[in-house]
């Protein structure tokens, strides 16, 4: 069996501002290491590995542990025009993105997904539903979705939840067998507090 994930470049959105975190997301810290390096490390994707940044937010701490660093062309156009600057990069058919924010998100529900849009060539993308609400990210997509997200742009349309609108567009309901915390976004400080108490407790155990 083809081993999909091998073959297909994770890449993770970094350039955001990171407004209500008080600082750009990329340079948080999680269990004393960056957050770049945090995710590496938790997730241990088997494919390429591939940095997204904006061109006022380029070499955040950890960078150089990927792959690849691509930089958008503008700032400030949202997570659509990062997908879109991964695309154009990406030395595979297929990409799966992830956001720098959510780092609960481990290595099985990112492979699944890539298994899932692998396993149906109809489809130029893969988006997730959980509890019957879109969730934007994480997603997978194939180089063939680069015209969609181009009129999408040229269209001012920079909304990545409406994109699951598209009938080019698989959504999938996920599995029961994900945990909740998959979803744990940080957008605050606090969020960030949490999740590193929770670390220590799953350790201490």
């Amino acid at each position: 069996m083809i081993d999909v994930a091998a073959n297909t470049t994770l890449a993770i959105l970094a350039g955001g501002e990171g407004s209500r975190m008080g600082q750009p997301k990329a340079l948080l810290s999680i269990a004393g290491m960056p957050i770049l390096q945090y995710l590496l490390q938790s997730i241990r994707w088997p494919g390429p590995t591939m940095l997204v940044t904006s061109p006022t937010r380029q070499s955040p701490p950890g960078a150089d542990a990927f792959d690849a660093e691509v930089i958008d062309s503008v700032s400030g156009f949202g997570p659509l025009c990062g997908i879109r600057t991964a695309l154009q990069n990406a030395r595979t058919e297929s990409i799966v993105v992830m956001p720098v924010d959510m780092p609960a998100i481990g290595f099985e529900p990112l492979r699944w997904l890539v298994e899932q849009l692998h396993q149906s060539p109809a489809f130029i993308a893969a988006m997730l539903r959980s509890r019957d609400e879109i969730q934007p990210l994480p997603a997978a997509f194939r180089k063939s979705a680069l015209p969609l997200i181009d009129n999408r742009l040229a269209a001012a349309d920079y909304s990545l939840r409406a994109l699951a609108d598209a009938p080019q567009i698989q959504i999938l309901s996920t599995p029961d067998s994900w945990p909740d915390e998959i979803w744990t976004n940080l957008n605050f400080p606090t969020d960030l507090t949490r999740f590193e108490q929770s670390i220590s407790a799953r350790f201490s155990k």
